[in-house]
């Protein structure tokens, strides 16, 4: 005979999971940041980013598989070489692509191929990715990811964002509601030397450039 108390049981409020708790059950957390997005966010919040602690808040408690950050690259500026030394040695894996100038003056460096590329290409060794960027085109591979099993979360400032990544993220955080769990303060980190800033010509309207240096 049916036990339908007990089948009761089994579906109140008690036994079954929250749409939180499911959100939280992340599995292998794989992160994937691109860097001129982030930075042009955190400029746009008026804010500069303590990446320990951005680190500490995508990762949130889950098992981290490895965190990449894209940006473009000045070799001959020391103080962003130093930065992403720093960047290296406390968790992050640095993926860096030469500024390249263009005819009017300009530098850039479009990291979008390289993150789309692992984004897909690591499916296997991840089960949720966080994309931290706006960027309208990578929102073709997110989904790829998606349908090949992934859970991906996007995190950037929405009014950066292209609803084209948002409609098929399973889940998207707003920067704006997280500045002040991943702002740095003064001298509240052993990054404090390094302050990530853009190239002299571009602007904060300029938000889809990649080229970025460090400066004083």
């Amino acid at each position: 005979m049916l036990d339908t108390h007990h089948n009761h049981s089994l579906l109140s409020d008690d036994a079954i999971f929250t749409p939180e708790q499911v959100l939280d059950n992340r599995g292998r957390v794989a992160i994937f940041i691109d860097g001129s997005n982030l930075f042009y966010a955190a400029l746009q919040l008026g804010i500069e980013i303590d990446y320990t602690k951005l680190l500490c808040k995508l990762t949130a408690g889950s098992r981290l598989f490895r965190s990449f950050f894209y940006t473009g690259v000045d070799r001959t500026n020391e103080k962003q070489q130093g930065f992403l030394l720093w960047m290296r040695r406390n968790g992050y894996r640095v993926i860096a692509k030469d500024l390249v100038q263009l005819p009017d003056g300009s530098k850039k460096a479009n990291l979008d191929v390289e993150i789309a590329v692992d984004l897909v290409a690591l499916v296997n060794y991840y089960d949720t990715a966080v994309l931290v960027s706006g960027d309208g085109d990578l929102a073709y591979a997110a989904d790829a990811a998606s349908y090949r099993g992934a859970r991906v979360e996007v995190v950037s400032l929405r009014s950066m964002t292209s609803d084209s990544l948002i409609n098929v993220a399973d889940r998207y955080i707003d920067l704006e509601g997280v500045k002040d769990d991943i702002r740095k303060l003064p001298r509240s980190s052993a990054s404090q030397n390094y302050t990530y800033r853009p190239l002299p010509n571009l602007t904060a309207a300029d938000s889809t450039e990649d080229g970025l240096v460090v400066g004083e």
